[in-house]
């Protein structure tokens, strides 16, 4: 190859949108496709604005347009949690640059990471949970798979993108084994209520499940059930059941750690149970346990009630 080819090739290694494309296949290698998809959609608002500010290279990348970036997101309306997945997005981004020669360093490093809104999860109260998920059903196949779905989000605390990409073989006896964010594997347990939702639904599962279909979970069509279907059966059955609030699967995965930590005060084996890499995401848990107690205090305690007036 002549030096002129050599060159050539480094030119085209080095546009935004071929190095974009790289960073993703790269990522694609150990990450799920959910969070592929998620950068892809990240970077693909970046190299928007940086295309407007026509920059078309990589080594355009610095400090100013990665500021002026989060700064157009933010006034566009952007949320506080979505412009910090953004930011998040483009440092890694600029970090694989950095490993490749495409950058001399991470310009991202510089910007400070919006300010999150202090709120907490709400889980679903433990008697309430139970109550709805005691509901009986038709017994129709739809339904069978319906219940093992949303025993399934309780007993283990799964993320949405991690009940989907389920298959039938990744389910045994007494666990389950599940790919979390950054394509890290863990397992998880399958309680008794579980495993009895998913032995009746290993029953009819044929019924719907078309020939060689590995998902465990899957459509009137035959195919993997998809995360919007999962979370419109989640809400629908909110309604049919009579919960007296919205459902959704992260809200599932917040009472199954809030009512786990209540009872076990094991902050550790939450942590693990959940697939956080770090504690202090955990530690969000405790601070919600603790709004529980106080609340309780509050109501109960002699000298924490408020006079009449």
């Amino acid at each position: 190859m002549s030096a002129e080819d050599v060159s050539a090739e480094a030119e085209g290694r080095s546009s935004l949108n071929d190095g974009i494309a790289a960073f993703l296949a790269d990522l694609g290698r150990h990450a799920s496709p959910a969070t592929v998809d998620a950068y892809r959609r990240d970077l693909a608002a970046f190299e928007a604005f940086a295309r407007r500010r026509e920059a078309s290279a990589v080594k355009q990348i610095d400090t100013a347009l990665a500021r002026g970036f989060l700064s157009a997101e933010r006034t566009r309306g952007l949320a506080p949690r979505s412009l910090a997945r953004r930011r998040a997005a483009l440092s890694r981004f600029c970090q694989y640059a950095v490993a490749e020669g495409l950058l001399a360093d991470n310009p991202v490093t510089l910007l400070r990471t919006p300010k999150q809104p202090d709120h907490l999860p709400r889980p679903v109260d433990v008697d309430v949970l139970a109550r709805f998920l005691d509901t009986p059903h038709d017994g129709s196949a739809l339904a069978r798979r319906d219940q093992a779905v949303l025993e399934l989000f309780y007993t283990a605390g799964l993320r949405l993108a991690e009940l989907a990409a389920l298959d039938t073989g990744d389910i045994k006896a007494t666990h389950a084994r599940v790919l979390g964010k950054g394509g890290k594997p863990r397992q998880v347990p399958v309680g008794r209520r579980a495993g009895e939702a998913l032995d009746a639904w290993y029953r009819v599962r044929g019924e719907l499940a078309a020939a060689g279909e590995t998902a465990l979970f899957v459509s009137r069509r035959g195919g993997r059930l998809g995360h919007r279907a999962i979370q419109k059966r989640l809400a629908r059955l909110a309604l049919e059941r009579g919960l007296p609030e919205h459902l959704h699967p992260h809200r599932l995965r917040h009472s199954f750690a809030s009512h786990l930590l209540e009872s076990s005060q094991d902050l550790r084996a939450v942590q693990e149970l959940l697939g956080h890499a770090n504690l202090s995401t955990t530690q969000v848990y405790t601070r919600l346990d603790w709004q529980h107690l106080a609340e309780s205090y509050d109501a109960a305690h002699p000298r924490a009630r408020r006079r009449d007036t």
